[in-house]
Parts: structure tokens; C-alpha cells; sequence
């Protein structure tokens, strides 16, 4: 699917959320969406199933069926929290519709939140499992973390580095409404460049 090595025609953006999200108002990823679909980009953002109490296979399902392929087209993910370790258990099992152009995750939780969190315990990523993230897209995903995340001890840099290509903004927290992040100007200017840092603002 990935358009590498040519020009598309158009970008289309998924985006992903976490655990226990329901899409708020407020949030960065529904303000982004807003953001891109006022630009003309095509912007999926699907409502995960039951995301209180998360299935992995279903989530799974949902996601793959998001990222179905569309032609002439640059495929973007952006996936918030929890969606980040189901992103890299699809890059584990594999895809028709991978690799897609460019993936972002966003503070996604260490291996020791989900090992302590029954409810997530079927999220837990087989041990040295972070390198197949690489074949989910032409490009070495991005991760941005920061460096007080409360649902990720060692910060995410530490956790899951030898994966990505890392950005790392202080003070953040989880990337939530609680530290803030209603409108996320930095997330937008890297949709629409792929060369831009993440930042905090």
C-alpha cells in the first residue's frame, strides 16, 4: 500500500485512540480530524470497539479494516495509547494493507502498565517484539513520549527505542485532555510535513 518513490494524489489519515476513549470533544485527535478533514484530507476515525474493556482480536479487526488501502493515495496512522500496542501486534501478525506510508504513536504504555492492568493483559507484547513495528510502514515510525507519562514507567524512549524514531516532550504526561492537549498545532504541521519535530505546542 505504501506509495513510497511517488507522488500521491491525496493523503488519508487514521487515526486510533486509547483505552477507555470515546472520542471526546476536546481531545487532540478530534481536534485533528477537524483540522484535516477543513483541509480536504481524507480522515478516518473510528470508534474502537468497547473501549472500557478492549479485545484485542476486535481491535484488531477495526483497525485493519480502517487502514484498507485506497488508491493513489499517502496512508497515514496516528494512534494514541493503548491503539499504539495494538498497532504493533498487527505489525506481529501481519496485514494485507501494510506497509501503509507513515505511522505516528503517541505515548503508548509500557509493557509493565499492561502486565499490571488485567483487563490489558492480552495487549502484552511477546518479549522483543518492538522491531516488527518497523514493517508497518515505508518509513521508521515516529513515537513521541514524554517524560512523566503515568501510564508508561521507564518513559516510552527507554521502553521502546530500538523501534522508532523517537521525540521526546517534556512534561506531556499521557498526551491526554489532563495535560492539556486540546488543540496540538505540532501533530498538524507533521501531517502535512513528515519532517517536523513533534513538540509541545
Amino acid at each position: 500500500m505504501s506509495t513510497a518513490g511517488r507522488q500521491p494524489t491525496r493523503r488519508r489519515f487514521v487515526l486510533l485512540h486509547g483505552w477507555q476513549s470515546f472520542r471526546p470533544v476536546g481531545h487532540w485527535q478530534r481536534w485533528l480530524a477537524d483540522q484535516l478533514a477543513s483541509r480536504s484530507h481524507d480522515v478516518c476515525y473510528p470508534q474502537l470497539p468497547d473501549p472500557d474493556v478492549p479485545v484485542l482480536k476486535e481491535w484488531l479487526g477495526a483497525i485493519e479494516q480502517a487502514i484498507e488501502p485506497v488508491p493513489d493515495t499517502e496512508h497515514v496512522v496516528i494512534a494514541h495509547s493503548l491503539s499504539c500496542v495494538a498497532w504493533m501486534h498487527l505489525a506481529i501478525q501481519g496485514s494485507v494493507h501494510l506497509p501503509v506510508d507513515r505511522v505516528l504513536l503517541v505515548a503508548p504504555p509500557s509493557p509493565q502498565f499492561l502486565a499490571a492492568t488485567p483487563l490489558l493483559h492480552e495487549f502484552q507484547l511477546p518479549s522483543g517484539s518492538q522491531v516488527f513495528a518497523r514493517s508497518t510502514s515505508a518509513l521508521v515510525p515516529r513515537l513521541v513520549c514524554a517524560d512523566n507519562d503515568p501510564y508508561c514507567d521507564p518513559p516510552a524512549r527507554l521502553a521502546y527505542s530500538d523501534a522508532f524514531d523517537v521525540d521526546l516532550v517534556g512534561g506531556a504526561g499521557h498526551f491526554d485532555m489532563t495535560a492539556g492537549y486540546g488543540p496540538w498545532w505540532s501533530v498538524l504541521r507533521w501531517c502535512e510535513n513528515p519532517g517536523y519535530r513533534l513538540e509541545a505546542s
